[in-house]
């Protein structure tokens, strides 16, 4: 019997196309989470310049900032419109939904953070775009937000997260996101590695366990930053 040809053009919006592009852009866009939550963490260094020295140290990336820029652009764009295709099609196939709902074991892992991944999913997206309106758009050296690291100068973003943060919308909404994401990331890596085959059946378990901690950790990462400059911690 002749081996069945893999169709590149039909393969994206197949069932198991689009849950292997969904996996592989979440854990890709996992993989970034966790390292820009780590370096917001350079707030927390008693050099008061070490968070603004990380900023400087991304832009000074030029064209490579560009085109990592562009990737997680379409990371996050494919990521969503085949997150909300795969929802609709189970929609689709179930339009009678359960009058009750109850956590379920092996094999779906169902919870409330795999029933409400499309809500979050969205949620995340918007909060994407005002997140870089507000910090990586927002008022730069121009704007007076400037400070000096070894005789150059460099945007004060340190400054301008103080400024934010201390207000009560900025303060508790970031925050709130963050326990979103955190539940997101919870069921998303457990399925993630499950779509790309990456698990055996009996390590399940233990996965879906480090994914609930990692989400957890990376949700906490990000929101104490925004409530421990709110109640006084980073001036």
């Amino acid at each position: 019997m002749a081996n069945k040809k893999i169709d590149l053009k039909s393969f994206p919006s197949s069932p198991i196309g689009k849950k292997i592009l969904t996996g592989i852009t979440g854990l890709g866009l996992t993989v970034f989470v966790l390292g820009h939550m780590l370096g917001n963490l350079s707030f927390f260094s008693p050099d008061k310049q070490a968070y603004n020295a990380y900023g400087h140290k991304i832009i000074s990336l030029g064209p490579l900032l560009w085109v990592i820029e562009i990737g997680l652009l379409l990371f996050v764009i494919v990521h969503i419109v085949l997150g909300v295709r795969i929802y609709l099609g189970k929609k689709a196939a179930r339009p009678v939904d359960y009058a009750v709902y109850k956590s379920a074991g092996e094999p779906s892992r169902q919870s409330a953070a795999s029933r409400t991944m499309v809500v979050t999913g969205v949620i995340l997206g918007v909060f994407i775009v005002f997140h870089v309106l507000t910090f990586k758009y927002g008022p730069g050296i121009a704007d007076g937000y400037v400070t000096t690291i070894h005789g150059e100068e460099v945007r004060d973003l340190r400054r301008l997260l103080l400024e934010k943060f201390q207000k009560p919308l900025y303060a508790f909404g970031y925050p709130a996101v963050m326990i979103l994401l955190g539940f997101h990331l919870r069921h998303g890596i457990w399925s993630a590695l499950q779509s790309l085959g990456a698990m055996k059946p009996r390590w399940s378990p233990l996965i879906y366990s480090i994914a609930a901690v990692l989400g957890g950790a990376i949700a906490v990462g990000f929101l104490v930053l925004p409530l421990w400059i709110f109640f006084g911690g980073g001036a």
